[in-house]
């Protein structure tokens, strides 16, 4: 099967698809798109071709115009409104007893999971730890881990405060996932270079979803640490030697609101 197709009733000849192919694989042939040599190999089914086509003449063998949402421009923010989106943005800290619907975090994972990847090669896990029993059955992993990081590795442990945080959950405050009902973690193969960033990514984008949907995170950077240096997390979480935790948000509803958004440091920024 051919790498793309065009309808020739509808291409206009405008060369739009080949320029803006990442990988050059698009050439201009008598005003037609052709596959360039090799270019079946080479594609990465990316979808820049089909999605900036404004005829909706191409189609790729993996993608079809129909199989895409139109841009709608009336949806577009102005600066101002993503000025807001952005910085109205909080780690949520305080949550709701409540559990999020099932079908929120599924939203949620699925409009994250169009986060970019190098290569459009996709390579974020995506892992909920719903039950809220599993939840604190998990944290109660991290602490252990923090104890022997007292123990072992004192002046670390004493630069992140982990006494602090151990003596809290002895004390009965769950200083690890701060009473959040869930868990949503990211996983990649470690083989992978590109996986850590495409999992912090994807994780970003799961953060600045979440508001839209009428929920709150905070990124669990104790959970992420015990995931990668703790092995009996390890095997709590089914991680085997080649898969690597890149993230862990804490999610649920949000116990407040936040009316104000503060300012930060004034960006330091070098012109060449």
């Amino acid at each position: 099967m051919a790498l793309f197709t065009v309808d020739q009733a509808l291409c206009n000849g405008d060369g739009l698809c080949a320029a803006e192919c990442p990988m050059m694989i698009v050439q201009m042939t008598e005003g037609t798109p052709t596959p360039a040599r090799g270019a079946e190999k080479m594609c990465i089914h990316c979808g820049h071709c089909v999605s900036v086509c404004p005829t909706g003449a191409l189609t790729l063998a993996s993608l079809a115009p129909s199989d895409c949402l139109e841009v709608k421009k009336e949806l577009s923010l102005s600066p101002a409104q993503a000025e807001q989106f952005l910085r109205s943005r909080r780690s949520i800290r305080n949550y709701k007893k409540a559990p999020v619907d099932k079908a929120l975090l599924e939203e949620a994972i699925r409009v994250a999971s169009h986060a970019p990847s190098g290569h459009n090669i996709q390579p974020v896990r995506w892992q909920v730890i719903y039950d809220t029993d599993k939840v604190k059955e998990l944290c109660g992993h991290v602490i252990d881990w923090m104890r022997w990081m007292i123990k072992e590795q004192p002046e670390t442990a004493k630069k992140l405060h982990l006494d602090l945080v151990v003596a809290g959950w002895d004390f009965g405050m769950d200083t690890i996932n701060r009473n959040a009902p869930h868990l949503i973690l990211v996983h990649a193969d470690k083989r992978n270079p590109m996986g850590q960033a495409a999992c912090t990514i994807g994780m970003s984008y799961l953060e600045l979803m979440l508001p839209s949907l009428g929920l709150g995170g905070c990124w669990n950077g104790f959970f992420n640490a015990a995931a990668i240096f703790w092995p009996p997390l390890q095997k709590a979480l089914n991680l085997d030697e080649k898969t690597g935790n890149y993230g862990a948000m804490m999610v649920g509803h949000p116990k407040f609101a936040y009316p104000r958004m503060p300012p930060r440091n004034t960006p330091k920024v070098t012109w060449e």
